[in-house]
């Protein structure tokens, strides 16, 4: 079994939204092969990720309030293993 603060990324990424969103889709895109070599690229290949997530606790919050659930979630990753997360944030029914 790997330890949870060993486990890829994504595998992290989508552990804490499952249990803090339980969301109805979720997609976890790591994009860190486009960064290689920039600014924020530690050489792990594990550093800049796209989230898409619909979930019931989104309906009625702003597209910020929405963010900063996604934040909360993932707040030691974003302060020690994430460069950078774009977030994609619905409800379900969202046009």
């Amino acid at each position: 079994m790997t330890n949870a603060s060993t486990a890829p990324i994504v595998d992290q990424i989508t552990a804490r939204l499952t249990r803090d969103l339980a969301p109805t889709r979720l997609e976890v895109t790591n994009d860190s092969h486009h960064h290689a070599g920039h600014m924020g690229d530690d050489g792990t290949g594990e550093t800049h990720f796209t989230v898409i997530v619909e979930s019931p606790r989104f309906a009625g919050l702003s597209r910020v309030a929405r963010q900063r659930l996604v934040n909360r979630a993932l707040a030691d990753l974003l302060e020690t293993r994430i460069h950078a997360l774009a977030i994609r944030a619905h409800a379900p029914g969202d046009a």
